[in-house]
């Protein structure tokens, strides 16, 4: 009898033990996977989603990691209201790109200097300030709510996407292919 109690008392406490070591890994785990996120960002240094063409403009005149030649670096795209804006940076970013629909920034580019910062320092900062990404591939990881999608893409660009915006230019583009499919039928059937 006392051996069974004894064996009974040992799983006890390695029952007790194994809840001390585990719980606060899960408690922290826990608070990483809800409070320690904060919200996606719709901006990166104090460029937005949503910004207006002036604004852009001004902003990365004004951002020294920006190389900005003005108007210069400004293109209308044929589409309805479109237009890109394309810079060169001065450091940690090669290159930004900046498309515009009917005058406000639904997408933000930026393409990294692997020289000086690496797709798993990127990584590992997004994952640590806004949580684990909803979708992960070789190709890129990304971070969606309902309103913005941001994004890492190899070989090293950030990008953001308004989601709204960029689902009604989808939704349109699927109108005009449909009516487009139901033209190219009506010429066929009129022979």
């Amino acid at each position: 009898m006392r051996c069974k109690t004894s064996r009974y008392t040992g799983t006890a406490i390695f029952c007790l033990i194994g809840f001390c070591v585990l719980a606060p890994a899960g408690i922290r785990a826990q608070e990483q996977a809800g409070g320690g996120e904060s919200a996606l960002p719709r901006q990166f240094r104090g460029i937005s989603l949503g910004m207006g063409l002036d604004e852009l403009k001004a902003g990365l005149q004004e951002d020294p990691l920006f190389n900005f030649r003005g108007d210069r670096d400004v293109s209308f795209l044929p589409a309805r209201e479109q237009s890109l804006v394309e810079t060169t940076g001065s450091s940690f970013v090669r290159r930004a790109f900046f498309q515009l629909r009917d005058g406000q920034v639904f997408i933000m580019a930026f393409s990294l200097n692997t020289a000086l910062v690496d797709h798993y320092s990127v990584f590992t900062a997004m994952t640590a300030k806004y949580g684990e990404p909803s979708y992960l591939d070789p190709r890129e990881a990304v971070w969606e709510t309902e309103d913005v999608r941001v994004s890492i893409e190899r070989p090293l660009t950030v990008k953001y996407i308004d989601k709204q915006v960029f689902e009604d230019i989808i939704n349109e583009s699927a109108l005009s292919e449909s009516r487009q499919t139901r033209q190219r039928q009506d010429f066929l059937n009129g022979f």
